[in-house]
């Protein structure tokens, strides 16, 4: 799939990457990682859905850069907001329908992120650390059906660099809502990922044309820096 206008390298997209992120000067960001939990990350969980190796091997590569941004977060005093799926057997049967054209049968075993499972927990050696957001949906989107918004407000929070898995689901559901809430959003392109490259670039450009500014990782650790070392 050929790179979109959004993403090729002109000194127009570079100023308005620096315009963007100077209107952002004396604001306050969080980080949201959405979803890094096993059934989504790990190899086990995963393997089958991914279309190639180099897919599989992207998942891990995005995980290991989400690490990175949660430590400059830290570093840099950028509070990290942690977003997880939990379900039971009582939800998504919307999904179910969508996916085995009922929403009576059961959802079985592969139902994935089951709370209180170890196919829920955190994967990668990322976790949230005490007093940090943590907040549980059942749907795609990290605001949809919980209190979300509020606690950003609360935290006093003014832009969001979204992360996780998968891009073309939940980080893609999470980072369009956040954008409707009023968030200007930074999507670092290295620290999401498909199970297809096909649908990571294609949410991408779909994100860079609606709702995000999609960057990179480094781009991101380095606002951090600068963001502290101006304060």
């Amino acid at each position: 799939m050929s790179e979109s206008a959004a993403f090729r390298s002109s000194a127009a997209l570079d100023d308005l990457s620096a315009a963007r992120f100077a209107a952002l000067d004396g604001l306050t960001p969080a980080v949201v990682v959405v979803d890094v939990q096993h059934d989504f990350g790990h190899p086990d969980a995963i393997g089958p859905m991914c279309e190639t190796p180099a897919d599989l091997a992207s998942v891990q590569d995005a995980v290991a850069a989400i690490g990175r941004l949660v430590d400059a977060a830290r570093e840099h005093a950028v509070p990290v907001v942690w977003v997880q799926l939990e379900t039971d057997h009582d939800t998504w049967t919307v999904n179910n329908w969508l996916r085995n054209g009922s929403r009576d049968l059961p959802l079985g075993d592969a139902n994935p992120c089951v709370a209180g499972t170890p196919g829920a927990a955190w994967y990668g050696g990322l976790e949230p650390r005490p007093g940090e957001i943590v907040v549980s949906k059942n749907s795609y989107s990290g605001f949809i059906g919980t209190d979300l918004a509020a606690r950003l407000r609360e935290a006093g929070i003014d832009w969001l660099v979204v992360t996780g898995l998968t891009t073309e689901c939940c980080v893609f559901s999470t980072a369009n809502d956040a954008m409707q809430h009023d968030y200007p959003v930074v999507v670092p392109r290295d620290a999401c990922a498909s199970y297809g490259a096909r649908f990571h670039e294609a949410a991408l450009e779909m994100l860079a044309l609606n709702s995000s500014m999609v960057t990179t990782t480094d781009e991101v650790v380095g606002r951090f820096a600068a963001r502290s070392v101006t304060a």
